[in-house]
């Protein structure tokens, strides 16, 4: 049997075997040997897939939780190279690059997520690398190097994952280590000529004790588009091109069967310029064009740009005896991203914004779980402390102009720190051999403090010399701090503004054995999003409540028949205290800067998620992944109005087919999927830039050659070449007759950023 059939077997998949080992990597056990199950009587048939969603290995027919598991091999069958195509083949699910970079996410579940990638502001999304919670957005469109698989679990995650994850959550898991030398060389060319090389193994230092792995990338490709026009000389033109390169070290040690530990390194460096938005209308400062491609754009600022990543984790795991397993999880991680933002893309600065994000943050974990007769108990406590800080500068030098002044700036600065700690508890019991019970509980205390500088100069300001030749702040210019304590009372702030919440989240659930194929279930569960403060505060003001999601679910988990698989979801949920950023004044005036956040809304949900697997012939599958959401607005003070939900269609789509054709030099693997988003808005408060429905298809060819060492991809994506929005700005004003006028920086700013055109790239690998 070659290897890519064992793998289909074995391996984690959306419809493949996970293998103990892979679990191992979330559970930090000693790998396991998994139980073989090579009979020819069982091809044709549904395989086992096991996860981790509830902290424990467990079936995921047996676990009462949506979840989507995407594997190894399946990704590597669909050419699948970066966290944001994994959105294609779970339901309700939005995974897109943000607006002005390559590595920014913007992340949705169940509409439930958070667009706005500024310091201060919380996912609603939790992402997760093998248990490790990557706090920010910058940087979190993770390129996939030597994964295991990626999980995404839809619905509030509360109990066991904590704070900011009222959507879902996304776990990427690395491969353990089998303690076998082993090495791997990929290199990989394309459309836009991308050039990737990928490597990775592992080294047994010691002999079934000591094990070294390592894994390294480098990508590059060309820009989909370029700058067609740019008031600076000698910059790079390229728009959406990629220059990236990630590495990562994995140390294992275990001294004796009941002890293990890992220690881990990795870092992320992305050179990728800046991305350029399409002008969806005409400029009226400027006699330039709207560019003939989505991917041409203009700009009058530095077209670089980089975010740098670096993390550093460790975990100890101990079997006490048969029954308790104890486990510690620390991390530390640190993020810098300078970044330029041509809000308007002309090659005039009439709103530029220079920014640059700085992050770090530290993790503990401490974890007990108890495996008893008829009961399963996990519990832990949990430390987070992070430092989030960062500065922009709103450049609008044409407004400034008009108003007789050298330029004008809003230059913002600040930090929004957060210091918490997490108890938490899920008990599993079986009632009976039908009946079984789930409770948990998390009770979750935080303190945030926070300043925020903020103020107007009249000049065109930029945060050093470095970042545009000839810009020199103005001396003494300094914008005062608005955010923060008076202790003295001289009205001057003179400390960070602080505030604490705590939170207790609990979940219960119910589930149903109908029979050994056939489980139903019903939870519910609640989530929240942490309270914050404004990272554009104008004004000294008090933080605002956490976001809480009351969500309830019943669904149903049935092989059907050996060959045919149905997991279905209902769900409805009440998401209250939403948190808003809106203008302050008049909404009219198209020059209104000043901004507050407050709980300003209350909405609900409910909805419908279906996965479905047959296994057709011994060599042929079929997958459709739908998902329906129906959206309530109960409450709207926000200002100007929520109207919808962002980023999130009414109706997702994913039809997939796998063939395996076996030859004499080898399997080749056919995919093809068509997937399908419905019509959606860029932004909840605006219906200005919208996304018609549409849908993409994707081809795949891959070879693996009989001994298992040699193979090849051939790879299609977005074969009909559709155009599809991902990210915008509208900074424009409206007329009762439909008609734009300028808005902030007197132009009419209306951008939008695409997901990629058609690409075909050409993949071979050697394993040994």
């Amino acid at each position: 049997m070659s290897f890519t059939q064992q793998a289909r077997r074995y391996f984690t998949g959306s419809h493949s075997l996970c293998a103990i080992a892979v679990a191992s990597a979330l559970t930090a056990t000693p790998m396991a040997v998994a139980q073989e199950t090579t009979e020819e009587d069982d091809r044709g048939k549904l395989e086992r897939i096991e996860v981790t969603a509830r902290r424990t290995v467990e079936s995921l027919q047996e676990t009462p939780v949506a979840i989507t598991s995407v594997g190894a091999v399946e990704l590597a069958e669909k050419g699948i190279s970066v966290l944001t195509e994994v959105q294609q083949f779970s339901p309700n699910t939005t995974l897109q690059t943000s607006r002005g970079t390559n590595s920014t996410l913007t992340a949705f579940i169940r509409g439930l997520g958070q667009q706005d990638p500024l310091w201060g502001y919380e996912p609603g999304v939790g992402i997760y690398i093998d248990d490790v919670y990557v706090a920010r957005p910058q940087g979190a469109v993770l390129d996939l190097l030597d994964v295991q698989r990626i999980e995404v679990l839809r619905g509030p995650q509360g109990t066991l994952y904590g704070k900011n994850t009222i959507g879902g959550a996304v776990k990427y898991v690395t491969k353990p280590m089998s303690g076998e030398a082993e090495f791997n060389v990929e290199a990989t060319v394309g459309s836009y000529n991308q050039r990737d090389v990928k490597l990775s193994g592992q080294y047994p230092l010691m002999e079934d004790t000591v094990y070294l792995g390592f894994g390294y990338a480098n990508l590059n490709r060309d820009g989909f588009g370029e700058f067609l026009e740019s008031a600076l000389p000698n910059q790079d033109r390229e728009n959406y091109n990629k220059d990236l390169w990630a590495a990562r070290l994995t140390l294992e040690i275990h001294p004796s069967d009941d002890l293990f530990l890992r220690f881990g390194w990795d870092k992320t460096e992305d050179d990728s310029n800046a991305k350029g938005g399409y002008r969806l209308l005409p400029s009226i400062l400027t006699d330039a064009p709207v560019p003939d491609s989505v991917y041409d754009s203009y700009t009058s600022m530095p077209t670089w740009n980089k975010v740098e990543l670096e993390g550093y984790n460790w975990l100890v795991s101990y079997d006490v005896t048969d029954s308790l397993e104890l486990k510690y999880v620390g991390s530390h991680r640190e993020s810098y991203s300078p970044t330029n933002i041509d809000f308007d893309n002309t090659p005039l600065v009439i709103f530029d914004v220079p920014a640059e994000y700085d992050d770090e943050n530290d993790t503990h974990e401490l974890q007990a779980n108890y495996l008893g007769e008829s009961f399963s108990l996990v519990s832990g406590l949990y430390y987070y402390d992070g430092e989030s800080c960062g500065n922009f500068d709103a450049i609008l030098g044409v407004l400034g102009a008009s108003l007789g002044a050298a330029g004008l700036t809003r230059e913002v600065t600040g930090c929004n720190n957060s210091e918490s700690w997490a108890a938490y508890t899920q008990l599993n019991y079986d009632i009976n051999d039908s009946w079984s019970l789930s409770l948990g509980a998390r009770y979750t205390d935080e303190e945030k403090s926070a300043f925020v500088n903020n103020g107007l100069i009249f000049d065109n300001v930029y945060p050093s010399t470095g970042w545009v030749d000839g810009y020199v702040r103005p001396p003494g210019q300094l914008v005062p701090q608005v955010l923060g304590t008076d202790t003295d009372g001289d009205g001057v702030l003179d400390a960070p503004a602080v505030q604490s919440w705590s939170r207790f989240t609990p979940r219960v659930g119910i589930e149903y054995q109908a029979s050994d194929d056939t489980m139903f279930f019903a939870s519910y569960s609640q989530g929240f999003k942490s309270g914050t403060f404004n990272p554009r505060a104008t004004v000294n003001e008090a933080g605002v409540e956490p976001e809480v999601v009351d969500s309830y679910e019943l669904g149903v988990k049935s092989d059907i028949t050996d060959t045919f698989r149905a997991n279905v979801t209902l769900f409805s949920y009440d998401h209250s205290d939403r948190q808003y950023i809106g203008v302050s004044g008049d909404l009219s005036d198209p020059t209104a800067l000043d901004q507050v956040l407050r709980n300003a809304a209350e909405t609900a949900a409910k909805g419908l998620e279906a996965e479905l697997t047959w296994v057709a012939t011994d060599n042929l599958q079929f997958d459709v992944a739908y998902g329906y959401i129906d959206f309530e607005i109960k409450e709207n003070n926000a200002i100007p109005p929520l109207i919808g939900l962002a980023s999130t269609p009414e109706n997702t789509l994913n039809i997939n087919a796998n063939y395996l054709m076996e030859t004499t030099f080898g399997d080749i693997v056919f995919n093809a999927n068509y997937y399908y988003r419905d019509d959606y808005l860029l932004f909840e408060t605006s219906d200005l830039i919208q996304q018609d429905a549409y849908g993409m298809v994707n081809l795949s060819a891959r070879w693996e050659s009989v001994e298992g060492d040699w193979y090849a991809g051939l790879y299609v994506k977005n074969l009909t070449d559709e155009e599809y929005l991902v990210g915008g700005y509208d900074f424009v004003t409206r007329g009762d007759d439909g008609s734009f006028g300028p808005g902030l920086g007197g132009d009419t700013t209306l951008i939008g950023y695409y997901g990629d055109p058609r690409t075909v790239h050409l993949t071979v690998g050697y394993r040994f």
